[in-house]
């Protein structure tokens, strides 16, 4: 299975913001003395509820107890490797790597994986499941815990994954048309309209020369040895975390952990893991791209810039200001939406990692037929209204009394946290350095810095949400629609247009009282 991180962020139309929800009489938890004190320069601590830890060999592994749900775990195998480091001739090669995993290992031969996992009645796609991503390849298994020998050999299937694959020549071969297959199967409109924009949103870049999918005629002609090379080069313990929650002792698990990834042996002349970057670009980049199976009509305005440190108290009180600016604007796109006769049928912002080291602020617009240019001036005016003018304090304290009462609510339901995004969390701390601090250290920082945020700190934002660099606009709809479609001139003169257009400062008219004045 292929997963494009880039793919996902860039399809998002939700603001960060969890809808507010009512925890009528809810006690309000004390602020937790570290975060509380915590310097803006400190690293941002590990949730005390995770055991994190690195094997002689250079293997981290993470350990959480969870109980939800109950008598389950999830594992995960997180290799910190992925398509951007295929050499030419190894283009698709992380991903054909990943489904030989499930083809024959020392202890596991031939369909073995997948004949134990269904004894357990698990399922492949629901309980057993695997993706590679342009950075990282990652293995999912979720595993009754009732039985101790069902979680055992379950982590027998990790350790072979991280070093023992068999890589029979016959299943290499039976495994390319398998593979072909799910190429052809796997591109709909929406893969290859993001197929076309990544090269031109990572132009210049490694990442641009190597999606995950690969290249149909090397997986059709790759020599063995050339898979097998990827898989050797990669595939070692210093790449590698071993991932563990659920409903289990998490001191037996930490000890066959170190059993069974303990005696992998460390690499004696490892090749050095790089880092690619994605080059500036001057100015904007237009592409209106259209398929015969495109059902909609989308504008993405993407603007991009490297990725900054996210492990700091200070960068987190950051990200909470850029996480209210984002949910300001989306509110406010959406308010146009329930306008009749509305430029766009939905709208809305979000910024985050898309890359390891590349961030990116996004700005998409669903359009009815005929309406790009439309709605390409509203979503440009509107955020040129927030340049100007920015938002209102009650437009602030608005979103401020939202996010607080989703991570009340958080707080709350913290012990009904499945096992499976907690895991996947830790997958991210690996991989991007995400801290993984807790929910109860998280409400401590906010109830520590919400209050703090200003109104011209918010309205500041807005002077890199979307800047004229680095930027990309994007128009996708249906083959059908291509005559009706503006050309990149013509995107070019709207956004002019708004810059110089007159304009007047938002009113806000939501009422900030309460729908009953008395409770019944």
């Amino acid at each position: 299975m292929i997963i494009l991180h880039t793919r996902v962020r860039l399809m998002l139309l939700a603001s960060g913001i969890v809808a507010a929800v009512c925890l009528v009489g809810a006690q309000q938890p004390a602020m937790t003395p570290s975060a509380q004190g915590d310097p803006l320069g400190q690293i941002v601590p590990v949730d005390p509820l995770i055991t994190v830890g690195t094997l002689p060999n250079g293997l981290r592994y993470y350990i959480r107890a969870n109980t939800q749900p109950r008598a389950r775990a999830e594992l995960r195998l997180v290799v910190n490797a992925g398509s951007v480091l295929e050499d030419e001739d190894q283009r698709g090669l992380a991903h054909f790597v990943e489904h030989m995993s499930f083809n024959g290992t020392m202890h596991f031969p031939g369909q073995d994986v997948i004949g134990f996992m269904q004894s357990l009645g698990m399922r492949v796609g629901a309980h057993v499941n695997a993706h590679t991503s342009f950075d990282e390849t990652v293995y999912e298994l979720q595993v009754p815990t009732d039985n101790p020998v069902a979680i055992d050999r379950s982590l027998l299937i990790l350790e072979d994954w991280a070093h023992s694959v068999s890589f029979n020549p016959v299943e290499i071969d039976k495994e390319r048309g398998v593979i072909l297959e799910e190429w052809r199967l796997g591109l709909g409109a929406d893969e290859r309209i993001h197929d076309t924009q990544f090269p031109i949103l990572l132009k210049g870049s490694r990442y641009a020369e190597r999606l995950p999918i690969g290249k149909p005629e090397i997986i059709r002609n790759v020599n063995h040895e050339r898979l097998k090379q990827f898989y050797a080069d990669w595939y070692r313990s210093d790449q590698m975390a071993v991932i563990a929650v659920g409903d289990f002792d998490k001191s037996l698990i930490e000890r066959q952990i170190k059993s069974h990834f303990g005696s992998i042996p460390a690499p004696a002349s490892p090749k050095p893991r790089p880092a690619y970057a994605v080059p500036d670009q001057p100015g904007t980049v237009y592409s209106v791209i259209t398929d015969p199976e495109a059902t909609a009509t989308r504008i993405d305005a993407i603007s991009k810039m490297a990725a900054r440190p996210q492990t700091t108290v200070g960068a987190y009180r950051q990200q909470m200001v850029e996480q209210l600016f984002g949910s300001l604007l989306s509110a406010r796109l959406d308010e146009i939406t329930q306008r009749p006769g509305a430029p766009f049928l939905a709208a809305r912002t979000v910024r985050g990692l898309f890359l390891r080291a590349e961030e990116s602020t996004t700005i998409s617009a669903l359009v009815m037929e005929g309406g790009v240019e439309r709605g390409f001036a509203a979503l440009f005016t509107e955020i040129e209204r927030v340049v100007r003018f920015g938002f209102t304090a009650t437009e602030l304290n608005r979103q401020r009394l939202n996010l607080q009462r989703s991570l009340e609510r958080a707080l709350v339901e913290k012990d009904k946290s499945p096992s499976g995004p907690l895991a996947d969390e830790f997958v991210r701390n690996f991989v991007q350095g995400e801290p993984i601090p807790g929910i109860v250290y998280e409400f401590g920082m906010n109830q520590r810095f919400l209050p703090q945020i200003t109104l011209a700190e918010v309205n500041r934002v807005a002077e890199t949400w979307m800047p004229d660099r680095n930027r990309l606009i994007v128009v996708s709809a249906p083959e059908k629609d291509r005559a009706t479609l503006p050309s990149a001139a013509k995107l070019a003169l709207v956004i002019e247009g708004a810059s110089g257009a007159p304009l007047t400062a938002y009113v806000d008219t939501v009422s900030s009282q309460p729908l009953l004045a008395h409770l019944p």
